[in-house]
């Protein structure tokens, strides 16, 4: 069985045909008559037809020329690239003082006679600092209910217990609110409150089901406020004695009450419809605060799924150009500043040398190195015979005896670190008051290195490219190259009169949609829009390939939540809870960005969504004896739930692109 090929150039003799054609009137506008009897019809031919035959050739090419070729090229194979998630580390109980957890603490998952552990580092400093409370508002509705006003609590006496009060209205209106004001920064800082409410208070409510949220001050001119994840509540929604912890974001200083501080609140929300259904229930009366405290229980930090090698020693240096040496552990993931390699010549400073891609532009006295991800090879600078039969030396010679070591450089990566939210509970090192550590969320971004054949049928498109955005399918094939964990899917639009109103030459648009771990679900607004230090690489990496004329604009796709309520009858015998599910299952997977779709790879860009699209995405269900009814309606970005009247099309516009927001299904 002869070795499959990947084509170098997969262009066949009508493509070639094809593109001459179009490139006639750019060049030769008089030239009208494109007919098969014309001369230069027949010129084209003939070139097309000695292309195809030397292309034919080219792709002959046996597999380890065509590796050979690709190292001439440069291509070489992608590193892993590691997963990221935050961890969140818990006190013993709250400190008086600071609790530092270093960068580079490592977490992992549990070891079992199977499975070796699955290691994070964390990534920077984790600083817990003791909060300082300073002011305590309650903001409350006037008798007429057209007005807001703070009123400040006496916060010494209230943490002594010798004052309370309602921290609402008498009647708890929409918006009223509790302020607690902090002097120093607690940004990702575990915040617990220990409070003391009188039980006859905060009547009306489900326990479980409170109608107030916890929000956070951020930065930025006006009021913005942050939601907070809730740890736990044992104060039956502000009815007793308990404990209350929240996850803060990363906070700002805002004036309230024309004081600058770092704010957390407690606000009441109005009760949403599906809430109603499930038992929640309006204040009749206002909580009473009788005493309160508060205190850090742990804070939140990145970590990526890698391990973290200091000061390894490579060996000496001989002397001699184009020397290597081998790092301990490969892959090896991207390099931070200061992760670089260091010669210590006898008797001399010691020298931090620079890593570059290649030794084309290294000159003799240039501190250069190459290190290559994958094998983990660390290469100096050769020297080359040139055609006049001099010498020429690409990059510096350690001088002979010199040692040789790495600062630090950090290993690992793959798609084993995508693991699922509680997974990492392990810490490795003994760190004083921290109790324990987890991870809230599913860790993201993981993938293995890349293998030989995805490399070979890459090649094609690195040569199409050369680096160079140009066409549409430059900047999409360069995005994924720049992100490959980061992006899920890309399109290049170019604006027209209907989209933008006025088209500006040259103007583009890169649509991104990013990477989600699990996408067989809801996903959320934030879920769905890269983050901003990613739009940032990208931005800088397609900035030096585009042409001077292009101007590009990356942006998250124009999203259309929609949300779907279907009623149908099981089959006798058939279980409300796998219907349901399956059924669910169906809707999330098919109406999704990322894996929607009638191809599952995403929901094509621009393309309407008709009733008739779900009520086959629903077809073939088991135990489901007929579906009676369908309403699709928009829904809401933030919330999934459903907003406005049922609709039989949702259209949409060139860079736009179907989202799930929460579906309902009911029997009848």
């Amino acid at each position: 069985m002869p070795i499959p090929y990947p084509p170098l150039d997969d262009r066949r003799f009508q493509d070639i045909v094809d593109e001459a054609k179009k490139r006639i009137p750019h060049y030769c506008k008089e030239w009208t008559d494109h007919n098969v009897s014309d001369p230069g019809v027949t010129m084209i031919e003939l070139f097309a037809w000695m292309t195809d035959m030397l292309l034919y050739r080219l792709n002959r090419v046996p597999d380890l020329h065509y590796v050979r070729f690709m190292e001439m090229l440069g291509i070489t194979l992608k590193s892993p690239q590691p997963a990221k998630v935050p961890v969140t580390f818990w006190l013993s109980a709250p400190q008086t003082g600071q609790v530092t957890i270093p960068a580079a603490t490592e977490v992992s998952s549990i070891q079992t006679e199977r499975e070796r552990p699955i290691i994070f580092s964390t990534d920077e400093d984790l600083v817990i600092n003791p909060p300082v409370l300073k002011k305590v508002y309650s903001r409350m509705t006037s008798s007429s209910g057209d007005k807001k006003s703070l009123v400040e609590h006496n916060l010494r006496r209230l943490e002594a217990g010798f004052e309370g009060g309602n921290i609402f209205t008498e009647l708890p209106q929409l918006d009223d609110a509790i302020y607690f004001g902090f002097e120093n920064d607690l940004s990702f800082h575990i915040l617990g409150f220990e409070f003391d409410f009188d039980p006859a208070g905060g009547a009306g409510i489900d326990p479980t089901m409170p109608p107030y949220v916890w929000e956070a001050s951020i930065r930025g001119e006006g009021a913005h406020w942050e939601t907070c994840a809730v740890e736990m509540d044992t104060t039956r929604g502000m009815n007793g004695s308990g404990r209350i912890q929240i996850h803060l974001p990363a906070i700002g200083k805002q004036e309230v009450n024309q004081e600058s501080m770092y704010w957390v609140r407690a606000r009441v929300v109005e009760l949403s419809e599906p809430m109603r259904r499930e038992g929640a229930r309006p204040y009749r009366l206002s909580p009473r605060l009788r005493k309160m405290s508060a205190g850090s229980w742990g804070g939140t930090v990145p970590a990526t799924h890698a391990q973290i090698v200091q000061d390894e020693f490579l060996g000496r240096s001989d002397g001699t150009p184009g020397q290597r040496y081998f790092l301990k552990h490969q892959p090896v993931l991207l390099r931070k500043p200061g992760q670089t390699l260091i010669v210590q010549p006898d008797g001399e400073p010691q020298q931090e040398w620079h890593e570059v891609t290649d030794f084309a532009d290294s000159w003799a006295n240039d501190q250069h190195f190459t290190l290559d991800n994958v094998s983990g090879e660390v290469r100096l600078g050769p020297a080359i015979r040139q055609q006049d039969g001099t010498i020429k030396l690409y990059g510096a010679v350690p001088p002979r005896g010199a040692n040789l070591l790495f600062s630090a450089y950090s290993y690992g990566g793959g798609q084993e670190g995508n693991v699922q939210k509680g997974i990492l509970t392990t810490l490795k090192t003994a760190i004083p008051y921290v109790a324990r550590v987890s991870n809230r969320f599913d860790a993201s971004g993981g993938l293995d290195a890349e293998t030989l054949e995805s490399a070979m049928m890459r090649a094609p498109q690195v040569l199409r490219s050369r680096g160079r955005a140009v066409t549409e399918a430059d900047f999409e094939f360069l995005a994924r190259e720049a992100l490959p964990a980061s992006i899920s899917r890309v399109k290049c639009l170019q604006p027209t009169p209907d989209e933008a109103g006025r088209v500006i030459p040259g103007q583009i648009y890169l649509l991104v949609i990013p990477s989600v771990a699990r996408p067989e679900g809801y996903l959320s607004e934030e879920m769905l829009t890269l983050r901003k230090e990613d739009i940032a690489l990208l931005s800088a990496f397609v900035d030096d390939r585009r042409l001077l004329t292009t101007k590009v604009d990356i942006r998250p796709p124009a999203y259309h939540w929609v949300s779907i309520k279907v009623q149908l009858r099981e089959k006798p015998g058939a279980r409300h809870s796998d219907v349901e599910r399956d059924a669910l299952s169906r809707l999330y997977r098919y109406l999704n960005p990322v894996v929607g779709g009638n191809d599952g790879k995403g929901w094509k860009f621009g393309r309407d969504l008709f009733a008739s699209d779900v009520y086959q995405a629903l077809q073939g269900i088991p135990d489901v004896q007929f579906i009676r009814a369908l309403e699709m309606r928009a829904a809401k970005p933030a919330t999934g739930e459903p907003a406005g009247d049922p609709i039989e099309t949702m259209e949409l516009v060139a860079h736009g692109v179907i989202a799930s927001g929460k579906h309902q299904i009911e029997f009848i």
